[in-house]
């Protein structure tokens, strides 16, 4: 046990005071502002190259008005249509929008014109889409003689109440999605998280065997003492990672929202005030803080810290013997892991629908299938699944990890002193056999 614990202390200690590690953790935060900034940028921006166009609208229905982007300048001369394109081929003005007349107000569909060469792009043509749409509605609310506002009173919004009757749980017509969206991450980050640290033990492994490095430390160290301590120190270097940014990310975030943040009532709808649709927002972000209070966390935190330890175990055992494994040729890593990456691959598509359908029968069975359950049933604890099926999860999780964890110390002990040789599937059942 004290040699499994110099291997630990020896990789913790070597990764952490790596330059690389201090700034990849520190700068995580740091390209969370960079994100935020580009997104606000990104999303601020649209056509900004002045359009002035001449509108044709013989039967006057857009009456001569209408409201679009700043870079969009609309103009209404009584002219025909054969001198306002003449303006366009002299150069006076961007284009033409001819609006032919609607001859039934009931019509459907509504096909309108633009004279260019260069038309318009595709956040311009929707905003033209938008105002012509609006005052479309308005001629023909006239034409049929239909009242705007009783026409909006006849629109219902719908939403269903959740209503327990043997469970004594307070939930609202939030707490799926919260649910949804909390399983969601969790299982996101199980997926990555496994998937990286996992892939770094396989990298550790394989300098250390190339350099030769290996030979030194087997002197000394058992081929298994080696491959626990190794297996726990990067985990522990993955832990301290995902605890400095899970303190430094949320003040990334505030800080990036506070100089960069979005307006939120300019997304709103244009029939909702600015101040409504702020009222209207923070009442939202007060309920999915309360839905996040009302979450089971006695049950999520410690099971999700499970299935993360267990799931990393499992997959950085595997990741460690084929790291052991391989020889000179580096490349032959991606055919050795690609068994261990598929299913880590399809418990993440799984999530994805466990997501949607927590209890359909594929999420249910996967998240009591070790290899799957360690990213399944993270998606589903927000949920409550049933007891039994979390406890035949845990303890088949626990056993079959366990398990590859032996089979993986098998293999690591013979193909970590391998050289020369290409290591097959064969060959490597061969080194599990053998008793010596």
């Amino acid at each position: 046990m004290n040699k499994i614990w110099l291997v630990i202390q020896r990789e913790y200690l070597t990764r952490v005071k790596n330059k690389t590690f201090i700034l990849t953790t520190l700068l995580a935060p740091l390209g969370i502002i960079l994100l935020i900034a580009i997104q606000a940028v990104i999303m601020s921006t649209g056509s900004d190259k002045i359009k002035n166009i001449e509108v044709y609208d013989p039967s006057h229905l857009l009456e001569g008005e209408l409201s679009s982007r700043d870079n969009l300048k609309f103009s209404f001369p009584n002219q025909p249509l054969d001198s306002l394109i003449n303006h366009y081929i002299a150069g006076q003005i961007s284009g033409v929008l001819e609006i032919p007349p609607i001859e039934d107000s009931l019509v459907t569909q509504y096909t309108y014109r633009y004279h260019a060469d260069d038309q318009l792009a595709m956040d311009e043509s929707m905003a033209v889409d938008r105002a012509i749409g609006k005052k479309i509605r308005s001629f023909k609310l006239k034409k049929l003689n239909v009242d705007a506002s009783l026409l909006n009173k006849i629109d219902t919004d719908i939403s269903g109440v959740p209503v327990m009757v043997l469970k004594d749980k307070n939930v609202t017509s939030m707490t799926t999605m919260v649910a949804s969206a909390l399983g969601f991450v969790i299982g996101y980050a199980m997926f990555f998280i496994i998937m990286l640290y996992g892939a770094q033990v396989m990298r550790s492994v394989m300098e250390e065997k190339i350099n030769r490095i290996v030979e030194v430390l087997i002197s000394s160290v058992k081929p298994f003492e080696l491959m626990l301590g190794k297996v726990i120190g990067v985990g522990l270097v993955g832990l301290t990672q995902i605890g400095i940014w899970l303190l430094l990310i949320p003040a990334a975030l505030f800080v990036g929202s506070m100089m960069f943040g979005i307006d939120t009532s300019e997304l709103s709808s244009n029939s909702i005030s600015p101040e409504i649709a702020g009222v209207s927002a923070q009442n939202e972000f007060l309920q999915v803080l309360q839905e996040l209070k009302n979450m089971n966390w006695f049950l999520i935190l410690p099971l999700s810290i499970f299935y993360f330890l267990m799931g990393y175990f499992a997959y950085s055992a595997l990741f460690a013997a084929i790291g052991s494994a391989i020889g000179e040729d580096i490349n032959e890593a991606n055919s050795l892991t690609l068994p261990v990456m598929i299913p880590l691959m399809i418990s993440m598509i799984i999530g994805f629908s466990a997501f949607n359908a927590p209890d359909s029968t594929l999420a249910i069975w996967s998240s009591m299938t070790p290899l799957l359950s360690s990213v399944v049933m993270p998606v589903r604890l927000p949920f409550d699944p049933p007891w039994w099926q979390i406890a035949i999860s845990v303890v088949s999780l626990l056993l079959f990890t366990i398990f590859l964890v032996w089979l993986a110390a098998r293999i690591y002990r013979i193909g970590i002193l391998m050289y020369g040789k290409k290591a097959t599937f064969k060959e490597i059942a061969k080194w599990i056999r053998y008793k010596g």
